[in-house]
């Protein structure tokens, strides 16, 4: 057995490796669904991996390491909303410079949303889109990437009653903002 608190670099290595890194294709899709930014979801997903390998000390290997790892990403993101809120916006003029790169910025596909476009529907993924961060993300843990509502309840850090209640509320907004979308489609509405 090995002392927590004095893993050797090797251990932290074998367990970073063997039970964190797996869930890398999982945290970049969680942290994509709540910036909409590939640079940014990858920025995220690097400080969510590197807190975790600094506090691996803290992980119990063996348990949910995926939920673990969404909790930190999840707190990760917080924090930058947060710091970001209180900043003003800044704009990088030189950017923008350049009118060609801007056409070419324009006319670049976005791969990752063309996939959840794909996986979703245009319509689903616009109306998940809209929904306010928290509802959006106990929609995503729950329905997309499968957690239970306890652990939907650890990586949030909420009550479990508030998980349902934000789930029931996300599921009936997402219903209505796919009412019209679905009579078009040929649903009929059930009573």
């Amino acid at each position: 057995m090995v002392n927590k608190d004095n893993l050797s670099k090797q251990d932290k290595d074998k367990i970073f490796n063997g039970e964190l890194l797996p869930h890398a294709n999982a945290l970049y899709n969680f942290a994509y669904s709540l910036v909409f930014s590939e640079a940014k979801a990858e920025d995220l997903v690097q400080e969510a991996f590197l807190k975790a390998y600094r506090f691996i000390h803290s992980f119990e290997p063996g348990s949910n390491a995926k939920a673990w790892l969404f909790q930190i990403l999840k707190n990760a993101f917080i924090n930058d909303y947060r710091k970001n809120s209180r900043q003003p916006q800044k704009v990088d003029f030189e950017e923008f410079k350049d009118k060609n790169q801007l056409e070419k910025q324009a006319s670049s596909i976005d791969i990752t949303q063309d996939v959840y476009t794909h996986m979703l529907g245009d319509e689903v993924t616009n109306a998940l889109n809209r929904l306010p961060v928290d509802f959006r993300v106990a929609i995503i843990l729950s329905d997309l990437e499968g957690f239970t509502y306890e652990e939907i309840a650890k990586i949030s850090d909420i009550p479990i009653g508030t998980v349902r209640s934000r789930l029931f509320r996300a599921r009936n907004l997402m219903k209505e903002e796919l009412r019209e979308y679905a009579k078009e489609a040929g649903f009929k509405e059930m009573r």
